[in-house]
């Protein structure tokens, strides 16, 4: 019989073997992705010291004014563009890139390449 796949337990488990890999510092912290059918949310996160630096989404009064639709690829990049320059407000450049289980396509990569045109490096 045919079962079904539970496409949030792979995610999950996706999730934890890359973070398994990865880890932020202080010197270079994870920005972590995290998207729903409605919105994405974005973070730059020390894991050393269990801090949140930097936070972005679509959902923060700044970005929820100019998007009208919050799980779009607009909505990425524009979310993107935010945390990089909020990131560079608070000095950081070099950040490590988690995906948290994503595939590497849509609003995940054009949040990525939005912030690396912004001015953060990874």
């Amino acid at each position: 019989m045919f079962k079904k796949v539970d496409r949030q337990a792979v995610r999950k488990r996706k999730q934890l073997s890359i973070r398994n890999k990865i880890s932020g510092t202080a010197e270079r912290p994870r920005l972590s992705v995290y998207r729903s059918n409605s919105n994405i949310f974005a973070q730059i996160i020390d894991d050393v010291n269990g801090v949140t630096l930097v936070s972005a989404s679509t959902i923060d009064k700044e970005l929820k004014a100019n998007v009208a639709n919050g799980g779009n690829l607009e909505a990425a990049k524009m979310v993107g563009k935010a945390i990089a320059e909020r990131a560079a407000a608070k000095g950081i450049k070099t950040i490590v890139f988690d995906r948290s289980g994503y595939t590497y396509t849509g609003r995940v990569s054009a949040l990525a390449e939005a912030a690396r045109e912004a001015g953060l490096q990874f």
